[in-house]
């Protein structure tokens, strides 16, 4: 999750805008996925791959007034932060958040524009009336609350163990792990939760998540905890080797994880927020949120 910072600087890079029409494509297919009806992981089981829910069934979103919506909704994301928003091989915006802001306007039949800018202004770009919505893996926080209002959680990335493949199977907590050496990174909030609940284990320090990773696969440390997103990418990817694999979990407890990314509108915009939250219910309940989450996290977080 990105969180914003109180001071905006400016970005060192020249940033450049791209917009492209989302909606009025035809609807996702999600005949083929699996729609949970709970709103807590569930297995897909075709791959049993874990798909988060956070949408209450018993809570059902009203269904938009249309004549209270704007003509289009202009979204606005960043290009920096895959596998949520970047530009594919053709230099067009995709991932995650792209294909959830498509499916959005598809499910409310409204015609839609995607914007690339810094994620440094989209705030601003809400309060100046140049965008409608923010779909960037804003992290909903207290401060952030303060400068926009959310739509629904739609995402939460939770801590995650991982082990080398092979290793002996093992119960993740912390008396089974008394005598196990776990690689975190350094003063993050993932250190301070094993300093907290796990305070048994040996404790490896390391400057950045490429050292820790690399120390887990020489065997010089017995686990890793970090970020169960960019560390699915890695278990994902040709840098892992296929070495390892993730172990109990997920830890999801928002004092220190964050309590998930939202879709941000401008403060006082209930009626978009409204009608983003009934879409991203109708995406749930109808298996399409299950269809992209499988699309783009082939190695659940979860």
């Amino acid at each position: 999750m990105r969180y914003f910072s109180p001071v905006v600087k400016p970005c060192s890079v020249r940033a450049f805008i791209f917009a492209v029409a989302l909606a009025l494509a035809a609807p996702l297919d999600a005949a083929s996925a699996q729609s949970a009806p709970a709103p807590t992981p569930s297995a897909d089981t075709a791959g049993a791959v874990m798909v988060p829910g956070f949408w209450d069934p018993k809570r059902r979103p009203e269904r938009p007034d249309v004549t209270r919506l704007p003509v289009q909704i202009r979204f606005v994301t960043t290009e920096d932060y895959p596998p949520f928003s970047f530009r594919g091989e053709d230099g067009r915006p995709t991932g995650f958040n792209v294909d959830i802001a498509r499916a959005i306007c598809t499910e409310l039949a409204i015609r839609c524009t995607l914007e690339i800018l810094p994620f440094e202004q989209l705030v601003e770009a809400l309060d100046s009336g140049k965008a409608d919505a923010a779909i960037a893996g804003i992290a909903i926080s207290a401060a952030s609350r303060e400068r926009t209002d959310f739509s629904d959680r739609y995402f939460r990335s939770p801590a995650r163990f991982v082990a080398r493949r092979g290793d002996p199977a093992q119960k993740v907590t912390p008396d089974a792990l008394a005598s196990k050496s776990v690689g975190v990174v350094a003063d993050t909030a993932h250190e301070a939760y094993l300093r907290d609940f796990f305070n048994k284990i040996a404790i490896r320090r390391f400057p950045d998540a490429e050292a820790a990773r690399a120390a887990l696969q020489k065997g010089d440390i017995d686990l890793l905890f970090g970020d169960g997103v960019q560390l699915a990418l890695w278990l994902n990817g040709t840098a892992s080797a296929g070495c390892c694999v993730f172990v109990g979990g997920p830890f999801t407890e928002s004092l220190y994880f964050g309590e998930g990314m939202g879709i941000a509108v401008k403060r006082g915009n209930d009626a978009l927020r409204q009608s983003l939250n009934y879409a991203l219910a109708q995406l749930w309940e109808e298996g399409v949120y299950t269809d992209l989450y499988l699309r783009w996290f082939p190695i659940s977080v979860y």
